[in-house]
């Protein structure tokens, strides 16, 4: 761990839950990082694996933190409290990074100092095999919030923020059992700018059994994020008019899909939702 002052110091953060079998690459990313001073801290939410083991095996380089089975979201919220760095960083249990990752972002930030969050481009694998993002999934840099809301432009293990954003947004949504990066975010990118450094510094790892981008009705939690932020989040009125936007075009694909399953209370309630809010506000229509 190098030189680099202490208002670049890093507290990375690894959350993972029986990941035995991809979290010795993860760690061993994190431990190779040049050039930048940081700590590493593994949340274990309630492994059942092999994974107290594979932590031990690595002493005192890394600190972990251990907690009954919460989800994501907690044990995320449970690094950041323990966290000491002026800067945060996540990686997924079953991503990795490149060597100079760190350092990349911490020189960014050292460049612009008014800047609160980065991300970084990404390598992805599905299935082994590397893939190219569609077009829609390419990173825009800046106010991104427009774009953010029809799906998730910001990855977890590619982002690194300064520690004071938490205390404008908040931490993430422990009631949120997915998409709560998704909810995050949107808190984030309607106040300020997420900015691009354009290296594809993370290997991004898909297609495993236990993604939770996989589970099935992922667009009942992207509708809760939205109404939150619909509801709580200081939106201009053109941020409002989208958001509703992509409110209503979601219950009505996911209303669309409760109806086929036979579940027509529950499409009644998701296709009435966003009639919620045409009235709520008039003001912030426009």
């Amino acid at each position: 761990m190098s030189g680099r002052p202490e208002s670049a110091f890093v507290s990375v953060i690894i959350p993972t839950h029986n990941r035995a079998w991809s979290l010795g690459a993860a760690v061993d990313s994190v431990l190779v990082q040049k050039d930048c001073a940081f700590e590493l801290i593994v949340v274990d939410d309630g492994s059942t694996d092999g994974t107290t083991d594979l932590l031990r095996s690595y002493g005192d380089r890394i600190s972990v933190l251990r907690q009954d089975n919460r989800g994501v979201s907690a044990a995320r919220n449970t690094g950041l409290a323990h966290a000491s760095g002026n800067l945060i960083a996540f990686l997924d249990s079953d991503d990795r990074w490149l060597p100079e990752k760190l350092c990349r972002q911490t020189a960014f930030f050292e460049r612009r100092p008014e800047a609160l969050i980065c991300q970084t481009q990404e390598l992805w694998i599905r299935n082994g095999v590397r893939v190219n993002p569609g077009k829609r999934h390419q990173k825009p840099s800046g106010m991104i919030f427009e774009p953010s809301l029809h799906l998730c432009l910001v990855s977890p293990s590619a982002v690194m923020m300064r520690r004071a954003l938490f205390e404008v947004v908040g931490p993430f949504d422990e009631t949120l059992p997915a998409c709560e990066d998704y909810d995050l975010w949107l808190r984030v990118s309607c106040r300020f700018p997420v900015f691009l450094v354009d290296e594809s510094l993370v290997v991004r790892h898909g297609g495993h059994p236990d993604q939770l981008s996989k589970a099935p009705g992922l667009d009942r939690f992207r509708i809760a994020a939205l109404v939150k932020c619909i509801e709580a989040e200081p939106l201009t009125p053109r941020q409002r008019s989208a958001a509703m936007a992509v409110l209503s075009d979601k219950c009505r694909i996911y209303a669309e899909g409760c109806r086929k399953r036979g579940r027509r209370d529950e499409a009644s309630f998701y296709l009435a939702l966003p009639h919620r809010f045409h009235f709520d506000n008039p003001s912030s229509q426009g």
